[in-house]
């Protein structure tokens, strides 16, 4: 069975290799002595400023500078509406009494992208940091509480009925049964909301900044200079998939016990 999973995932890294390559190569041919390749930089181009950048500003800070005012922005958001969305999912899914007070005004707002709040968050919270971790936690909140209350709803009430046959409280049930049983649906929202509030970082560093991957791409477009716009995309691209491993691995160790997990 090792050998099977091994093969499979030398298997998925050489059409990973094979389609980075491909997608590069195309790339390099259609700028390539082109009409297109006036208004867009090439892969060599490109990359070479990408890897110049990590010695040389962009502006007050190199680009793993960039990297890391980011990725504290997104934390600090991601981090206070993961446990607030965890904490309102699985309640929702558990209390019938606060999924009838707390449901219908989620669902109002979460169709709302968080790049619509900008103008409200600027009265609210002004120029500053406040603004930009409030459209972070925007982004990660909805996707975080739907996925604990969908956990949480979808414990099996029989498993329920027999703890409560077998005299359990309420509360031994919940600890037991129902927040065990949504730990990988939490996890998988914390996965998704994670991408979001990566991306969501680019919109939310439009608000004034002078450090970030986002003011490395707004900057690009205000001064026409498509080479540091791609950089900064190549930055947002590389980090939002080691995000991803880093979660797909916490998930792999703390939930192999799951379908998920495995």
């Amino acid at each position: 069975m090792g050998r099977f999973k091994d093969a499979a995932k030398y298997e998925k890294t050489i059409f990973a290799v094979i389609s980075i390559t491909t997608f590069l190569l195309i790339w390099y041919l259609v700028t390539k002595d082109t009409e297109l390749g006036k208004v867009l930089a090439g892969p060599v181009t490109v990359f070479g400023k990408f890897f110049k950048s990590f010695t040389e500003p962009l502006g007050t800070h190199v680009i793993p500078g960039h990297i890391l005012w980011s990725l504290s922005r997104v934390m600090v958001g991601y981090v206070v509406a993961s446990i607030l969305g965890i904490i309102l999912g699985v309640t929702m899914g558990w209390s019938r009494l606060v999924e009838a007070m707390f449901r219908p005004l989620f669902e109002i707002i979460r169709p709302i992208p968080p790049i619509a709040w900008i103008p409200l968050a600027i009265l609210w919270f002004g120029l500053g940091e406040l603004t930009k971790y409030f459209l972070i936690a925007l982004a990660t909140f909805s996707n975080v509480t739907m996925n604990a209350y969908s956990g949480a709803k979808s414990v099996d009430p029989v498993l329920i009925g027999a703890a409560r046959m077998l005299g359990a409280s309420d509360s031994r049930i919940f600890m037991t049964i129902v927040l065990p049983a949504s730990v990988p649906h939490i996890f998988a929202g914390l996965q998704i909301a994670l991408g979001s509030a990566w991306a969501t970082v680019v919109a939310a560093e439009m608000v004034r900044s002078s450090e970030g991957v986002g003011w490395v791409i707004i900057t690009g477009q205000d001064t026409n200079n498509s080479v540091q716009i791609l950089v900064g995309i190549i930055a947002v691209g590389i980090i939002g998939y080691v995000l991803a491993i880093m979660m797909r691995q916490i998930e792999a160790n703390l939930c192999s016990w799951s379908e998920r997990g495995k």
